[in-house]
């Protein structure tokens, strides 16, 4: 029989694959939308799904103190972080660039989780945090070629959008976990992009020109950002940091470059050097040493048969 704790058990998991198909998502929509364009149109759809669900579920909404949590949130998460990454790619800085920025993010949550949530980092995190940012670089060292990128996105702006993204997913973590856990998930997600809404429309109205082609591929990487990510992968995500410590999942965003490298190897045929492959490596046992838990070290050594008789 499956139970809530074993889901729980696979959850890290499956949140790991479902958010690195967002790259392939945002790659392939992105020639035939601007980034803020794409994004609005995204996060009205994901509305426009869950807003029946949630009025039917008016009494679990919570008060305004509660939605107001929510839409920081959503603004920081949703908004910022994926507004920032989708604007300095579509500036043409190399999404390896991007991506290695970001891959910051579990470094900085933990630095600030002390100070801000009262959460202790152990000594077995910071070494597995340590240990997933050299297996982050390693697999996108291949892309990350200054040499070869000059002049083709890597600047000031890119980089300030692409610090501005790690900055506000890092923030929105925190602030999650500090301010925002008690409202319903379901009516959380709502408000949440509303939030996100405000600040990629705005960035569409003032920046964009708000044109679209409606190719086949822009349609199915909608429909897949809007169904898998929008609902599922970030629904897990607001799940995970409920349940546990802020580091604790952070530490999960190192596998995501190695699972997105796996992935584009199958559907686009990228291929993957040793070099990638053992940071793949590294990011899973540091993945392994930030999410095991002095619980389970104690389970297992309950379940260590006992020494026999003298």
């Amino acid at each position: 029989m499956v139970t809530s704790q074993m889901l729980m058990r696979v959850a890290p998991l499956v949140f790991v694959v479902l958010w690195s198909t967002g790259f392939i998502g945002s790659r392939l929509g992105a020639p035939d939308a601007e980034p803020f364009t794409f994004l609005s149109l995204r996060f009205l759809l994901v509305l426009g799904l869950l807003l029946p669900v949630a009025l039917f579920f008016q009494q679990r909404a919570g008060g305004w103190h509660e939605r107001g949590h929510a839409i920081v949130v959503g603004a920081l998460i949703h908004g910022f972080y994926l507004g920032g990454v989708f604007w300095a790619i579509h500036r043409e800085m190399p999404a390896g660039v991007a991506a290695l920025i970001v891959s910051l993010q579990p470094i900085m949550t933990s630095v600030l989780a002390g100070p801000l949530l009262g959460e202790r980092v152990s000594a077995q995190n910071w070494f597995g945090l340590a240990i997933g940012l050299v297996g982050a670089i390693l697999i996108l060292a291949p892309k990350f070629d200054l040499a070869t990128s000059a002049g083709t996105g890597i600047n000031g702006y890119t980089i300030l959008a692409s610090v501005i993204a790690l900055c506000a997913i890092t923030m929105g973590t925190l602030y999650q976990k500090r301010f925002a856990t008690r409202i319903d998930l379901l009516v959380g997600a709502v408000w949440q992009y509303i939030g996100a809404l405000i600040i990629v429309s705005a960035g569409a109205l003032l920046f964009e020109t708000r044109e679209v082609n409606w190719t086949p591929n822009f349609i199915f990487a909608l429909a897949w950002l809007v169904l898998v990510l929008s609902i599922g992968a970030i629904s897990l995500l607001m799940l995970l940091i409920r349940q546990n410590a802020v580091a604790t999942v952070a530490g999960l965003f190192y596998l995501v470059p190695g699972v997105t490298a796996l992935i584009a190897h199958f559907m686009f045929g990228e291929t993957l050097d040793l070099m990638q492959i053992f940071g793949l490596v590294l990011a899973t046992f540091a993945v392994l040493l930030t999410t095991l838990r002095k619980e389970n070290l104690r389970f297992l050594q309950r379940r260590r048969p006992a020494p026999p008789a003298p």
